[in-house]
């Protein structure tokens, strides 16, 4: 009896094996929603639909995007993570949501180590810090003097307490000894709004403000990266300012429900790089202020813990918390 029940465990697990083959290789059959848990307007909405393209033309199914921004990305990261892991429902995220998140709610509502998994990545994106055009500060310099005039009488703005800009400007003040008042918004679009209308003295901007720059109704003053930057080549490193080291740069890339199926997670990873080799999309993804950053699964899921380590200090030391 117990050779029976089994052999016909074995069977079970065969053909759920050869049914998950099945669905891999006939995958998509239909369309897929790539859910961005940031408001439209921002990096992650902007690259979303650079990639979604190219994906829709590849596979024949339309790739729809679904803004579901919130709780520094977490509404749309648990969303995917309890969707059905069959490949029809995938995230366009920060590398946020998964390496600072953990560190800044004492509460998460899915664990982004286990409930989703790394797909592709798509471009590394460089924080701009900016200002307005029509403010007396002229260059970083003057910026840093003017901070330390007036404590806590400037204000920058943020995608979210916690996110990658919000994190660069404590990065800055800590090693400037300034200060600044935090007003966090629900995406870098809002903030960007409110930094062109003068509500804001400066932030930190993840490329969407380069054309506002060029047109001159904004001032990049440096960049957080550690190179300069090809769309403002002039524009220099905070590195290059007596900021040793400062490297605020976010990898901005697609995640899947955990459980998807390996063969579908490949095939993903595999057009996705293949359609950043695209000179054109390439380009597009410059023009953004944001770099193509192709990578494996594997090695997208370690530069995300990396990131972790780094993000996750600057949290503990800044004693930064977000409200569950």
């Amino acid at each position: 009896m117990r050779a029976i029940v089994i052999a016909l465990a074995l069977t079970a697990g065969l053909i759920s094996t050869s049914l998950a083959q099945t669905s891999a290789q006939t995958w998509p059959t239909q369309s897929i929603r790539l859910i961005v848990n940031f408001p439209a307007g921002g990096a992650a909405d902007q690259l979303a639909r650079l990639i979604g393209q190219p994906l829709s033309e590849t596979f024949g199914q339309s790739v729809v995007i679904e803004n579901r921004g919130g709780a520094g990305g977490n509404l749309g990261g648990e969303f995917v993570a309890r969707s059905a892991p069959d490949g029809y429902t995938l995230l366009m995220s920060s590398g946020g949501m998964v390496a600072i998140n953990p560190h800044l709610y004492a509460k998460m509502p899915f664990d982004p180590a286990k409930d989703i998994i790394p797909v592709a990545s798509v471009a590394r994106v460089p924080f701009y810090l900016v200002i307005r055009a029509d403010s007396p500060v002229r260059d970083f310099k003057g910026f840093i003097a003017d901070l330390k005039a007036n404590p806590e009488k400037r204000n920058f703005g943020s995608p979210g307490i916690g996110s990658s800009p919000h994190l660069a400007a404590e990065m800055l003040k800590g090693m400037t000894g300034t200060s600044a008042v935090h007003v966090p918004y629900r995406g870098a679009a809002p903030a960007l709004n409110d930094l062109l209308g003068g509500q804001l003295d400066f932030l930190f901007d993840p490329g969407i403000a380069i054309e506002h720059v060029k047109a001159g109704k904004l001032r990049a003053l440096a960049i957080g990266s550690p190179q300069r930057s090809p769309q403002l080549p002039d524009v220099p490193t905070l590195d290059e300012l007596g900021l040793t080291g400062f490297d605020a740069d976010a990898v901005f890339g697609i995640y899947a429900p955990a459980g998807t199926s390996p063969d579908i997670v490949a095939r993903l990873n595999k057009e996705i790089n293949r359609s950043l080799a695209i000179a054109a999309l390439n380009e597009r993804i410059a023009t953004l202020g944001n770099i193509a950053a192709p990578m494996s699964p594997e090695e997208f899921k370690e530069r995300s813990r990396k990131d972790s380590d780094r993000f996750g200090a600057i949290i503990r030391e800044r004693g930064i918390r977000a409200a569950n």
